[in-house]
């Protein structure tokens, strides 16, 4: 039965193009994008989805008075989508305790940095104005907290004297791009296993 996932983006839709990407060359197995949702009308993530002609969806947020609210609607749609992973690309909204029980243990996020060094949304800004040397991304499933759920994959790279927070960054999300992939299809073939804060993965 192939894995049914939702992506939850604000942004470009990078990651959502590699993911699209990895399934279509076999990266990811068994699996296949339902749904694209996201809280920005103008994201480019829904563009994509739609030249693939994936389902997508806009939530806007005025319409919603609580964050609460907000993630009621959003789960209604994932569950209408009979999603079985939620992956968040570049999604801005930090996810409540509602929409985490409905998807406990299958919502995965991905952050541009070794967390739990520089958690939130300048990560890799943080991370150049403390002056590490090595910098990276972070796959891991999310909890209630800040970018503070149990860590999955981690991937470093080298931090270079002449970085500008764009030019790290990027070679960041190149990273990104490979590693959510694999991720996702460790996921998909049931060989992460969670023993408190640690996964470990069953090759």
């Amino acid at each position: 039965m192939r894995k049914r996932i939702a992506v939850l983006a604000s942004g470009s839709g990078s990651n959502l193009q590699a993911i699209l990407e990895a399934i279509d060359s076999g990266e990811i197995l068994d699996a296949e994008v339902v749904l694209v949702l996201s809280d920005r009308k103008e994201a480019y993530a829904l563009e994509r989805a739609r030249l693939r002609n994936i389902q997508t969806k806009y939530l806007r947020v005025k319409d919603y008075a609580a964050r609460e609210e907000f993630d009621r609607h959003a789960v209604c749609v994932l569950e209408e989508a009979r999603t079985d992973l939620v992956v968040l690309a570049g999604y801005m909204r930090l996810i409540t305790p509602l929409f985490l029980a409905a998807f406990e243990q299958r919502v995965l996020n991905i952050h541009p940095s070794l967390l739990p060094a520089f958690p939130g949304g300048h990560g890799v800004a943080d991370a150049l104005a403390y002056g590490v040397k090595v910098s990276g991304c972070t796959v891991h499933f999310v909890d209630e907290g800040m970018d503070t759920g149990p860590i999955l994959l981690q991937e470093a790279v080298p931090v270079y004297d002449d970085d500008t927070a764009e030019t790290l960054h990027e070679r960041i999300r190149k990273l990104e791009h490979k590693l959510y992939p694999k991720a996702i299809n460790l996921w998909v073939q049931g060989k992460i296993k969670l023993r408190g804060r640690r996964c470990v993965i069953d090759e």
